[in-house]
């Protein structure tokens, strides 16, 4: 029988690992050690010297030289969570060591929550929101864009910049989308328009990002992007923050009372203390 242990931040790796799932995986495997902290690894050379298998989440450490020396028996590490690329590397995998991720399936609710906040924005509900609280009135502007043909613009077609396709080809809208690396035909079947970056920026009422960090992408969405949104606009970045170029974002929103950004995601995360995140009434 294979020998197992969980690695990683542990409230996570309870929510992401429940007690009957627990009870599934010490069925067909003899687990060392109920959790070790993704810093307390080298403190805990007994369990993980023994493991063939790590079921992992966020906190996961690199498997780097001194890593895989202390796992000498690894075979698998099964990460409940999305990209594993902040962890996995060349000598793992040099190593046979197999790298599963449950990026389709964390890709849903990212998906869920992308098209709720997408159809809201339109909707314009923020800055709605905003004004009732700073008037008292029910009282708004009746330029609202609504659903029925609006422009939405997804950055990145990956496995959630498909879904959240998917998903909204349900509604009338005109769809929108920049990947230099996507394919036509699919794009197509999709519904969805392949424009550059400043088209998608320029048209759409709502750009949603998808971007993958990469250190072609860090800061990719800049100032001069959010510059050029139309009146009203709202911006959604549930991918990771850094792929957006933040303190350029802040100054635009400032002068910019119009649009609206909704950041699942910061870089760093959480914003440091004097963030004008916090202070940026958009």
């Amino acid at each position: 029988m294979n020998q197992c242990v969980f690695l990683g931040i542990k409230p996570l790796l309870e929510l992401a690992y429940p007690s009957d799932l627990r009870s599934e995986i010490a069925s067909q495997c003899k687990v060392l050690c109920e959790h070790i902290g993704g810093n307390e690894w080298q403190k805990q050379d007994g369990p993980l010297s023994g493991a063939d298998i790590i079921f992992a989440t966020w906190g996961m450490p690199a498997l780097d030289d001194n890593f895989l020396k202390a796992a000498p028996n690894l075979k698998a590490v099964f990460y409940a969570a999305g990209s594993v690329k902040g962890f996995a590397t060349p000598q793992a995998y040099e190593r046979g060591v197999l790298v599963a991720s449950a990026w389709a399936a964390n890709a849903v609710p990212v998906a869920e929550y992308s098209v709720a906040t997408i159809l809201l924005s339109l909707k314009r509900f923020w800055s709605y929101a905003r004004l009732a609280k700073e008037t008292r009135t029910n009282d708004r502007p009746l330029e609202v864009a609504g659903a029925y043909r609006s422009k939405v613009g997804i950055v990145s077609l990956g496995a959630i910049g498909k879904l959240v396709a998917k998903r909204l080809g349900s509604y009338e809208l005109n769809l929108l989308a920049h990947d230099p690396f996507a394919d036509p035909e699919i794009a197509q079947d999709l519904g969805v328009s392949l424009l550059s970056l400043e088209e998608i920026f320029s048209v759409s009422d709502v750009v949603s990002i998808h971007t993958p960090w990469l250190p072609e992408t860090e800061g990719l969405i800049n100032g001069r992007l959010v510059s050029s949104m139309k009146q009203g606009a709202t911006l959604i970045n549930t991918s990771r923050g850094a792929v957006i170029n933040e303190p350029e974002l802040c100054e635009v929103l400032a002068s910019r009372p119009d649009l609206t950004a909704i950041l699942d995601v910061t870089w760093p995360e959480p914003p440091d203390n004097d963030s004008p995140f916090y202070s940026l009434p958009n």
